[in-house]
């Protein structure tokens, strides 16, 4: 049981590492054939649509705390 944690994690890693690398390259290489105003503009809706995700979950969540009673002050 010891090998698991380090041959897992080195797997992990290394995937991550090339998963990164092609999502990288293939950006890269849509940016350099495509337009770059569109572009931009598929940038920022996704940003966008990140934030708005991101605040949809913390509502959510602040409303399941108030609902269940929990207590969130030291």
């Amino acid at each position: 049981m010891d090998w698991f944690p380090i041959v897992f994690g080195t797997f992990k890693v290394v995937a991550l590492c090339v998963a990164m690398f092609f999502a990288i390259k293939w950006h890269y290489d849509q940016g350099k054939k495509g337009n770059r105003r569109a572009m931009l503009r598929s940038a920022a809706k996704m940003a966008a649509l990140f934030v708005l995700a991101a605040l949809v979950v913390g509502l959510i969540t602040f409303a399941l705390v108030r609902m269940l009673g929990l207590d969130l002050s030291y």
